[in-house]
């Protein structure tokens, strides 16, 4: 199977290493400068130092093929499958240049689009209907740490898409050693739990910064997800989606595990550091960072309560202080703990 990988971030290479040994793959990065570091190096030392990329790797940058910013490049006709590993920021450019393609286009991005002609942000999904609805299209996602996955340590991933085709194809390119990929018709549900879930382990970190003990952390992990799933309620998801692994799944691995960027910058801001310095210290781009605010507009337009949200959105707008933010949900008043709001 012939696959192309459009991103070479740590997620993206970090697939592109697990399927190469399998696979004819191609590794498309943004700039030229990054394709030649890591053909001199050998790895991907920006995003994932320390893992040899196979030899058979192909590495190429992605505008090389396009004359335009809106042409279809070359891998467009010419793959089997095409992996989108871009931010949830630069879908929308892809889908884009890719409508028509011949084959099954899947991202890998998590989060909410900054809003553009709406005012409010948009799924992974929403974004390929509107721009690509010619599209034959599913999502990869699922708790999945890349450095761990380039590593060969065992994995388990969601294959959404409302084609039966499509998540045959990605049970056929990424099932198998280390992988498990189960299939999911639930797109909504998948793309909702991969974009909260960042959002909520900023708020764990910060339970965990200011030494809130384990209690606290459950409980918080807890309510959060029950947010995750109104919201999902709300767009129409599957409930049974969010006790799966792109969503309790995701949710665990990214609020308590030490390489969750979106724990570390709540760990930071409780130890008194602002967001600047945080996302300076961090790196890497932390995706809760850029989702939460599109995340508490979609949920207020929608009618939906997520008080945890609301209160990363604040904290992270500088508007309350850390402390603040946890007292603010422990003086919420009481209500079943099954309620819609």
């Amino acid at each position: 199977m012939k696959i192309a990988f459009v991103g070479a971030g740590a997620w993206g290479t970090a697939l592109a290493v697990a399927a190469a040994p399998r696979h004819e793959v191609a590794l498309w990065a943004r700039q030229h400068a990054h394709v030649q570091a890591m053909q001199q190096a050998g790895e991907n030392t920006r995003y994932l130092p320390g893992v040899a990329l196979p030899a058979n790797l192909q590495l190429h940058c992605a505008d090389a093929q396009a004359d335009a910013a809106q042409s279809a490049p070359a891998f467009a006709t010419a793959s089997d499958l095409i992996v989108l590993a871009t931010p949830i920021a630069g879908l929308r450019e892809w889908l884009t240049r890719l409508r028509g393609a011949h084959c099954p286009v899947v991202w890998l991005c998590k989060g909410f689009e900054a809003p553009v002609a709406q005012p409010f942000g948009l799924l992974a999904h929403e974004i390929q209907t509107l721009v690509a609805p010619d599209l034959t299209a599913g999502v990869l996602s699922g708790p999945s740490f890349a450095q761990e996955v380039a590593r060969g340590q065992p994995t388990a991933l969601v294959a959404a898409s409302a084609h039966a085709a499509v998540r045959e194809l990605l049970v056929q390119a990424f099932h198998g050693g280390h992988l498990r990929i189960y299939g999911n018709d639930d797109v909504a549900g998948v793309e909702v739990g991969g974009a909260v879930k960042n959002v909520l382990a900023i708020a764990t970190g910060l339970c965990d910064g200011l030494g809130l003990g384990l209690n606290a952390r459950a409980a918080l992990i807890t309510r959060g997800l029950a947010e995750m799933a109104r919201l999902g309620a709300a767009l129409g998801a599957k409930p049974e989606t969010f006790m799966g692994l792109s969503g309790l799944g995701d949710l665990v691995l990214t609020a308590t595990g030490d390489l969750s960027r979106n724990r570390r910058v709540g760990l930071l801001l409780a130890q008194g550091h602002g967001l600047a310095q945080a996302l300076a210290q961090l790196g890497h781009v932390a995706e809760g960072v850029y989702c939460a605010r599109t995340v508490a507009q979609r949920a207020a337009r929608l009618g939906v309560d997520m008080p945890i949200a609301n209160g990363v959105v604040a904290l992270l707008d500088g508007q309350i202080s850390p402390q603040q933010a946890m007292q603010a949900l422990m003086q919420r008043d009481a209500r079943p703990e099954n309620a819609v709001n």
